[in-house]
């Protein structure tokens, strides 16, 4: 996913708070209006809203936390709006200034696999849900990929990276050429290791994970390493009898 266009989003926020601000209508001479209206158009508001919500689910993650039911002359969105131009335009400078030079990541980056499935959840708090959608479309792929619907998550991996030749019904994926080398061994082994702790360790305790435990950080970690295995599965050959 390419970096955001800066500009282009303030550039929308501004116009977005502009037609959605509240003025004192012009009226003719003896007439009194008490009170304000929306600056521009109700359907303008309505198209630049959308825009609006795509900018802040990349500027302000977890803004809909404590969304209203509604939202009077988009008054609430046009607070996170200017919160989230704060964040674009000052961002790197607050990071600077409190000498935050560690690298970032953003679940947005992660191969889609792991992160698709979950973003909606993710964008609303479900942290954790966003982390099993992650375990659930990666094991979809990958039965895709080999045509294998008999098997399903840890025997599915560790069957995909066996290190045995390619059976009938039961093909292989390869992460490199096999030369007969301990680095072909080594590389499929390992990646067996690791999709089977990310099952047994992750996945499978995670279905009995009980409300209200989302740890975002956590999950944010589980979701990079879900996005490692999705990555090796997608660029791997298929090795077939």
């Amino acid at each position: 996913m390419s970096k955001m266009d800066a500009a282009w989003a303030v550039a929308e926020l501004d116009a977005f708070l502009s037609v959605t601000a509240q003025v004192v209508p012009r009226t003719g001479p003896g007439v009194v209006y008490f009170g304000t209206v929306m600056r521009g158009p109700r359907s303008e508001a309505d198209e630049r809203s959308l825009i609006v919500e795509q900018i802040l689910d990349r500027s302000l993650p977890q803004w809909q936390l404590e969304r209203p039911a509604k939202d009077k002359d988009y008054s609430w969105l046009r607070t996170q709006a200017s919160r989230g131009r704060a964040a674009i335009e000052r961002g790197q400078e607050v990071a600077a200034r409190l000498g935050d030079t560690a690298p970032e990541m953003d679940a947005a980056h992660l191969h889609p696999w792991a992160w698709k499935n979950g973003a909606s959840y993710w964008r609303t708090g479900h942290f954790h849900q966003a982390v099993m959608q992650a375990a659930i479309r990666i094991n979809a792929e990958t039965q895709a990929k080999l045509g294998r619907m008999d098997v399903s998550e840890t025997a599915l991996f560790n069957e995909a990276f066996s290190m045995e030749g390619p059976k009938s019904g039961r093909s292989r994926l390869r992460l490199a050429a096999d030369d007969g080398g301990d680095t072909f061994k080594s590389l499929h082994r390992g990646a067996r290791a690791f999709a089977e702790g990310l099952y047994a360790a992750i996945r499978n305790p995670g279905m009995h994970q009980a409300a209200g435990t989302d740890d975002e950080h956590l999950a944010l970690e589980q979701l990079a390493a879900f996005s490692l295995l999705a990555r090796w599965v997608d660029e791997s050959t298929i090795s077939s009898a």
